[in-house]
């Protein structure tokens, strides 16, 4: 087991984070507005979402007038040159250059080493944008932060730095070698933002991110946080981890090197977040993706050891990928890792197909820019493998798990494609709490608790026009997971009616009367219906 602290890992070719120098540098970044709002401004919407999405031709012509904003989206952002006397109009120089941000190229340019994006640590209320959104609105308030990875890796993966190395022809992403390329080091992405959002952001003692790559969890769990520890297998990440959270102005995590939970022993930790190498992929080529187990074996793995290291309540949330195969349900495949005495919300956000999955992954590498038998031949190698798994498709979603200690767990697992709000992790912790609320409380205790209807809860009647009662009842939040569920009259009714006075019983006795039903059979008949608003986050209980 290993546990060296990045302050003794050296990294060729990455730079060094001098306290003073790096705090010179971050208000340098900060003077141009080289934020995530500053260059939204600047680039405009378009130039700026062409840009999350690998393309630089736009960005490039909005940054030809030389301004000190300019010359740092084009050296950190495109991997173009700048003059020195440009690059010394936008920040120290002589510092950038000491320490390793920036390196002298021919004549009288410099270029950078790695690329640092502008990020938005937004602290907002729920609701404060959509999925995969990392700027902020009008209003909200929030951090500056800067993620440190390798060139061309903010976005676009081993592709991307490829593309890097086009551009700069100079050895390319942080003077890596084309051998080395499996130890990239990426930047913040749409699965990352996701894994942000998603997190439960209570205030605690101990955080573990698993795997942390650049940094990106360990610098949102800064804030909430008491200790931090981060871990990775790949030296460099840790490096690159640490330049984050040095430049971004927070303080430095227990940076430990090492595969899964090995390099925190017997530990346990209040929240542990990951974003692990969970591609299902027939060999290890990439560090940042790969996590050379066979199939979902990695994720399984995770999953089934988080117990161990967890306190008693706290969570485990991470993204993942399954497989769906032949004769299976994916729902029992992947019920099946979650450990004893915890409560897991798993929850499914998109399927591909064998062939959709390897062509996603082989872009990903840059393999689609090779020549075609190469492509082919990979191509071949995956679904070779799929086949020999009896894989027909691979499911992506997240995995939350709490460690409640229940002789009879909660386990959900269900598919949900459709879009969420983020952040949600406020949500999901309230998943959670209705959980403990629904096993605490029998039929008779559900109807003797009082509820008041969520906020922005919606009734939506379908039917012909003119007719006199409605088809169905459709009862739908517009927050969190944004559901829909049907209900029938006395369900519509009870939701309507609840604002926290009367217990359900005390309601359902009234809509009894009304309807000319017998009150003791719709007693008897309704609680599971009451659970199932409550469980979704229809009605909230109010104790």
């Amino acid at each position: 087991m290993s546990q060296n602290s990045p302050s003794t890992i050296s990294v060729p070719g990455l730079p060094t984070a001098d306290p003073d120098r790096t705090a010179r540098l971050r208000d340098a970044l900060r003077a141009a507005d080289f934020t995530a709002d500053g260059c939204l401004d600047l680039l405009g919407a378009t130039a700026y979402a062409a840009l999350s999405r690998g393309e630089t031709v736009p960005a490039l012509r909005a940054t030809r007038g030389g301004s000190p904003l300019e010359t740092l989206i084009r050296l950190f952002l495109l991997q173009r040159p700048a003059t020195r006397d440009q690059a010394r109009a936008a920040l120290p120089l002589d510092d950038a250059l000491a320490d390793g941000w920036l390196r002298a190229g021919d004549g009288d340019t410099v270029w950078a080493t790695v690329d640092v994006r502008p990020f938005a640590g937004v602290a907002a209320a729920p609701g404060a944008r959509d999925e995969g959104g990392a700027g902020r609105r009008a209003g909200e308030s929030g951090e500056d932060w800067w993620i440190v990875s390798d060139l061309g890796c903010a976005v676009g993966g081993a592709a991307g730095a490829a593309a890097a190395r086009g551009a700069t022809d100079e050895g390319g992403a942080g003077g890596m070698s084309t051998a080395s390329r499996s130890e990239l080091v990426l930047g913040v992405g749409g699965a990352s933002t996701t894994l942000a959002g998603i997190t439960i952001r209570n205030p605690v003692s101990r955080v573990l991110d698993l795997g942390t790559g650049s940094g990106v969890q360990a610098l949102h769990a800064s804030p909430h946080a008491s200790q931090v520890t981060a871990t990775d297998v790949n030296p460099r990440a840790l490096h690159f981890a640490r330049l984050t959270l040095a430049l971004s102005g927070v303080r430095e995590a227990d940076l430990r090197q090492g595969s899964l939970f090995e390099p925190v022993g017997d530990e346990r930790f209040d929240l542990i977040v990951s974003n692990p190498p969970f591609v299902i992929s027939p060999g290890e080529r990439f560090v940042y993706r790969d996590g050379g187990m066979a199939g979902d074996d990695l994720c399984r793995t995770l999953v089934h050891q988080a117990a161990d290291h967890l306190t008693e309540g706290g969570y485990c949330q991470l993204l993942a990928n399954w497989e769906h195969v032949d004769g299976e349900d994916w729902r029992e495949r992947v019920t099946s890792w979650v450990p004893s005495g915890c409560d897991a919300w798993i929850v499914q956000r998109e399927v591909q197909d064998p062939a959709q999955y390897a062509e996603l992954w082989l872009r990903d590498g840059g393999d689609h820019r090779s020549d075609p038998a190469s492509y082919a031949a990979r191509y071949d190698e995956w679904l070779e493998e799929f086949e020999r798994r009896r894989v027909k498709g691979i499911g992506f979603g997240w995995i939350t798990l709490r460690n409640s200690g229940s002789a009879m767990p909660s386990v959900t697992a269900e598919e949900w494609p459709h879009p969420v709000e983020q952040p949600l992790g406020p949500e999901i912790g309230k998943w959670f709490e209705r959980q403990d609320f629904l096993r605490a409380h029998d039929d008779a205790a559900l109807l003797a608790a009082r509820f008041r209807l969520a906020d922005e809860v919606v009734q939506e009647q379908v039917g012909l026009p003119g007719s006199e009662d409605p088809e169905h009842v459709v009862l739908r939040s517009n927050r969190g997971m944004r559901r829909a569920t049907k209900v029938d009259t006395v369900g519509a009714g009870f939701a309507g009616v609840c604002d926290g006075t009367l217990t359900a019983g005390r309601i359902l006795d009234a809509i009894a009367q009304l309807l000319g039903e017998d009150p003791v059979v719709l007693r008897d008949r309704t609680p599971a219906a009451i659970r199932l608003l409550v469980e979704q986050g229809f009605i909230e209980p109010v104790d």
